[in-house]
């Protein structure tokens, strides 16, 4: 099997119902409700490697979530094609749900009132897991996590980061081959951030798991992702190394010059944008197309000492695709 999860021109519409205000809207779209087409996902296609941890990301309402659910057969397409571990993933076959696991960072499965290890033991029993091997697998994902000691408590005594911890733990005592992450370190401080992250990072080498992850959390694309996906408005914006966000959606690029003396130092805002000033330290950003025009005008017309010219941080336009600013 060279390709984990095949997409091909994927299509998920919503028919949701019109409401007016008011009890006389209430009634209308009771007795004669008005529908309108919501296309949340629009002909994308794409494939994943077995092993690979791909960042799939994009603004809110892109459709993110929408194709995590598709992939895991919860929601059925309107057309297209897909197949993860060459399943039909809407066909829900015990053989394919037991290699799988979608953890929703707004979700839970855990037992509020009851200790975690419940739920684990439930898990135990649905995916028919054999005793020996679910004790070696708890061990394993509760050391990994630092959860070892809390298994007994009541979830609803856990703070959010020890109770996420646990949901990847009830999530993974399977061993799935493909994992789902949406939004896995949302609300989370950035202790728990990072640990969450070295889990990822760890359960990915070590079991060779194929991992789409969805994030609004830079920090988890820049550390854990060296491939993302972009879509905004259902349609696939960009497939690629996360490096080549910057060549491919960067329209500027910065100097950064160090000066000898601040003469004529408003000047400099004719030839770029400034983006900071911090004597002798200037920072403009300027057009791609005219960098070397502006860093030679810069050289002659300015007392420069040092001049660098760097790609625009890759923060910054993952923060535009965040935003919904980036398109082709």
């Amino acid at each position: 099997m060279d390709r984990a999860i095949i997409v091909d021109h994927l299509v998920k519409n919503f028919e949701v119902t019109e409401k007016e205000p008011g009890i006389t809207g209430a009634l209308k779209s009771l007795f004669s409700p008005k529908t309108k087409q919501v296309h949340a996902i629009r002909g994308i296609s794409f494939a994943i490697q077995p092993g690979e941890l791909v960042g799939f990301i994009g603004p809110n309402g892109a459709g993110k979530t929408t194709t995590l659910k598709t992939l895991s057969g919860l929601l059925y397409p309107t057309s297209g094609f897909v197949e993860v571990l060459e399943y039909d993933p809407w066909d829900r076959r015990p053989e394919y749900l037991k290699q799988i696991a979608l953890v929703m960072g707004q979700k839970n499965q855990l037992w509020w009132d009851l200790p975690a290890i419940e739920t684990f033991e439930l898990n135990r029993a649905i995916y028919e897991i054999p005793r020996r091997v679910y004790e070696e697998n708890l061990k394993e994902l509760t050391e990994l996590v630092e959860v070892e000691k809390l298994v007994n408590t009541p979830v609803r005594k856990l703070s959010l980061g020890q109770r996420m911890r646990m949901e990847l733990v009830a999530a993974l005592l399977h061993k799935p081959k493909i994992l789902f992450l949406d939004e896995p370190t949302i609300g989370l401080d950035l202790v728990a951030q990072q640990k969450m992250r070295d889990f990822i990072y760890e359960y990915n080498k070590k079991y060779n798991a194929t991992i789409i992850l969805t994030s609004h959390n830079m920090d988890d694309l820049i550390d854990l992702a060296r491939r993302v996906i972009v879509i905004d408005e259902g349609r696939l914006l960009f497939d690629g190394a996360l490096e080549e966000l910057v060549g491919r959606f960067a329209k500027e690029k910065i100097i950064k010059a160090t000066l000898g003396s601040e003469d004529n130092i408003k000047e400099i805002e004719k030839i770029g944008k400034i983006k900071k000033i911090s004597f002798p330290e200037v920072t403009l950003s300027v057009p791609r197309s005219t960098t070397a025009v502006a860093a030679a005008e810069l050289l002659q017309n300015f007392p420069v000492e040092d001049l660098t010219i760097e790609e625009v941080p890759i923060e910054d336009i993952i923060r535009k695709v965040f935003k919904g600013e980036l398109k082709q």
